[in-house]
């Protein structure tokens, strides 16, 4: 036999081998994307993401961009991983804040770049600009947004949805949304967003806990009119399988630096609200959105910790080498949450009562927190409440009707009972 044919019958071998091996990867994706290893409680529910047999063929011969962040996962796979080995031509990436790999602290700029593990390149949604240029998008046919959300008005995870789709409307590109379960979707609460708080922290007229996932508010940006020059944006929905807006749901992966556990998830609602207050939340620690605490509470509190710069999570922390004094909430019972369906003021009305200097308490300025306190709220009316002394009875009394109006409205645009 010749030299060139046995040439060509090895070439042939390792095409099938790594054909085989290809086929082996795929199968694997496909296989773990029909199971979810979270709690029992949730064993039967599947994300948008995780249902790859109702998306992949769609995806074939376009050109994709991918809205993602460390969230984005099938197992403990990145989708954007999963789907470059299933064949998927993804040739862009868009991070928001945290970044695409989720290495950038809480409100830190993150720039373009290229990602060391796929070499795609990465536009920053939190960088130069918040929204994808047509330059962009102009090689691109479909956007994909795939980003677990923790169901707060301020959490800016939906701000990147609605410039994404403000984007895609006006270059008339489709977003396909691989739903995920907001972990704080079992309860509506808290003031409506006055207009003249418009900021990052807070863009439409909701409350702070909104009660959707991602893709149902989506659908809300569309039906209220709420992008820039009212555009609409074609979108299609991978939807969560086996989920109600009372399901339990863990999340597999943190869903930013500073909220780390179960615990700090469920907590975020309530103690958000003291980013716009000279109390700190625990930035610093390890234990961030669970523990609260000031150096001047010393007299009113035992319990302490010391906020340190932690690259990552929060170089520079409020009161940071001083030893803050306060509430510890890590064993808090989260089930009295789901329970109420409230926002805890307590907490606030209690540590504000307690704080010795209460001229410092709303109005300091502090150049690494989110925004001011009414900003936070979304409402000039709490800090003014609170500060007069008001119960919390009668401050839930005031978000009314706003309240009541937006769970009417809410109605319409839900996926999940």
């Amino acid at each position: 036999m010749h030299r060139s044919s046995y040439f060509l019958i090895f070439a042939l071998l390792i095409l099938a081998c790594n054909s085989l091996e290809v086929q082996s990867e795929q199968s694997k994706i496909l296989s773990l994307s029909k199971d979810n290893p979270d709690t029992e409680s949730t064993a039967k529910l599947r994300t948008g993401a995780e249902q790859i047999d109702q998306y992949l063929p769609y995806l074939k011969g376009k050109r994709i961009g991918m809205v993602v962040n460390p969230t984005s996962v099938i197992g403990n796979t990145t989708v954007v991983d999963s789907l470059l080995k299933l064949g998927v031509k993804i040739v862009k990436i868009f991070g928001p804040e945290h970044g695409f790999r989720g290495d950038a602290s809480a409100g830190v700029k993150v720039d373009n770049s290229f990602d060391a593990k796929t070499g795609l390149p990465v536009i920053s949604l939190y960088g130069k600009h918040l929204k994808p240029t047509k330059e962009d998008m102009d090689d691109v046919d479909l956007m994909v947004y795939d980003i677990q959300d923790v169901g707060t008005r301020f959490y800016t995870y939906i701000n990147t949805l609605q410039h994404v789709m403000e984007a895609c409307g006006e270059n008339n590109k489709e977003v396909l949304i691989l739903d995920r379960p907001n972990p704080n979707g079992f309860y509506v609460d808290g003031p409506i967003l006055d207009p003249k708080l418009k900021s990052g922290i807070g863009y439409n007229p909701i409350p702070i806990t909104h009660g959707l996932t991602i893709a149902e508010y989506a659908q809300m940006l569309n039906g209220e009119g709420w992008m820039a020059n009212k555009v609409k944006c074609n979108i299609r929905i991978i939807k969560i399988a086996n989920y109600t807006h009372a399901t339990p749901y863990i999340l597999p992966v943190k869903p930013s630096p500073n909220l780390n556990t179960p615990q700090s998830v469920l907590l975020y609602p309530s103690l958000c609200l003291f980013e716009g207050t000279i109390i700190s939340q625990g930035r610093g620690t390890y234990f961030p959105f669970t523990i609260l605490g000031n150096p001047d509470l010393k007299d009113k509190y035992k319990f302490s910790f010391i906020p340190k710069g932690i690259k990552g999570m929060s170089e520079t922390p409020l009161h940071m080498n001083k030893e803050c004094f306060g509430i510890d909430l890590r064993q808090y019972n989260t089930n009295k949450i789901r329970k109420e369906g409230k926002i805890n003021l307590s907490w606030l009305i209690e540590l504000y009562n307690a704080y010795p200097y209460k001229e410092k308490f709303f109005d300091f300025k502090q150049s690494n927190q989110m925004g001011n306190f009414d900003k936070l709220a979304g409402t000039y009316d709490l800090k003014q409440q609170i500060i007069a002394g008001k119960s919390e009875e009668e401050i839930r009394q005031s978000w009314e009707p706003g309240l009541s109006q937006y769970k009417i409205m809410r109605k319409k645009y839900l996926l999940y009972q």
